[in-house]
């Protein structure tokens, strides 16, 4: 069983004081916090091989920095995530235009996107499930869309379910934004973390993170990761700053299947996250773009290197680029994903 508790804050953004509710998940191993704003995941903490409790995700210590949230901290991302390529796509011979708010491209849903919502919230079995309402127009987006994400613990494994209906087609594409880093938020990098990411092909990108459109095969090079490989020594391997590459999970036409797709272990203290998902990707990012000017929990400064996300997502920019996963949700369907963090001791 897991343990749910609910407490107001209250936060000033400008002049205004918005009620924001912090929703907590404990399980005999694991506690989760959660906030209505962004429906950010602050802190998970997970015991290890010594049974000692340590937060494993960076954020902040204060509600209020995540008004800003510049890299998107814990937070859930759209109503697109990852990048569009010049910030604009067709649907139907309309072109529609977004924010350039990434190089020359549209990143995380714009401007404000769902990581800047307050989410309406209320209780489930084992957790909790935030709800926004994104009107037509929201950022550029065609349709109204009504959007759900459902957070519940149960023993060692944070489940993130995401649901969807528009009134008008629409591109979308959910993920959440952790950053980990399993020796405990704070330490100063993952170099000594290894990574398993059980995919067969991955996207390169030209100089402004887009996909190129080829779907490239991982023997033989520095993205084959389907055995465990130490971060250090391949991330000085690599010719760019780190990954920030999608890993096809599957390919078009082939059966959409519940995938456990990364690995990731801790050597000193022996932490495991595994990730289970049932989207086509999962983008993996190692943090090259944090710099240590942000001033995180406890004071902790992140520099580059400093933590990993595996977002599991479409792959980025598909809405361009036909031969990718469908990117379109129709009125008549359903989006819905499901994404399991599972925490152990190796």
């Amino acid at each position: 069983m897991c343990e749910v508790n609910k407490e107001v804050l209250s936060v000033k953004s400008e002049s205004v004081q918005l009620s924001v509710e912090r929703w907590t998940l404990r399980s005999h191993s694991v506690y989760v916090e959660i906030l209505s704003l962004g429906a950010v995941i602050t802190s998970i903490k997970t015991k290890d091989r010594n049974g000692h409790l340590a937060d494993i995700v960076l954020g902040f210590d204060d509600a209020e920095s995540y008004l800003t949230n510049p890299r998107y901290f814990g937070a859930v991302v759209g109503r697109v995530a990852n990048r569009i390529a010049k910030g604009q796509f067709v649907i139907g011979g309309k072109v529609y235009k977004l924010a350039i708010n990434n190089g020359p491209n549209a990143l995380h849903g714009g401007i404000r996107g769902f990581d800047k919502a307050l989410w309406t919230c209320e209780a489930v079995d084992n957790g909790v499930r935030l709800s926004h309402i994104s009107p037509d127009g929201d950022e550029g987006y065609p349709g109204n869309l009504k959007v759900s994400v459902t957070y519940t613990l149960e023993a060692n494994t944070l489940s993130v379910q995401y649901h969807a209906h528009t009134d008008q087609t629409t591109p979308i594409n959910l993920t959440n934004h952790s950053y980990f880093n399993l020796s405990g938020q704070g330490t100063l990098d993952i170099y000594d973390h290894e990574v398993t990411i059980s995919a067969e092909a991955y996207l390169p990108v030209d100089d402004t993170m887009i996909p190129t459109g080829e779907i490239r095969s991982v023997d033989n090079t520095l993205f084959d990761l389907r055995k465990p490989v130490l971060l250090g020594p391949r991330l000085k391997e690599l010719p760019s700053p780190g990954f920030d590459h999608n890993f096809c999970l599957w390919v078009p036409g082939a059966p959409k299947l519940h995938t456990k797709c990364a690995r990731v272990m801790h050597p000193g203290t022996g932490r495991v996250l595994e990730v289970s998902t049932t989207q086509p990707g999962v983008q993996f990012y190692t943090s090259n773009f944090l710099d240590g000017s942000l001033r995180g929990k406890g004071g902790a400064t992140y520099p580059k290197h400093s933590a990993f996300c595996l977002e599991t997502q479409n792959w980025p920019d598909a809405v361009n680029q036909p031969q990718f996963p469908d990117a379109l949700l129709r009125p008549e369907e359903e989006y819905m994903h499901t994404t399991h963090f599972t925490f152990s001791v190796a």
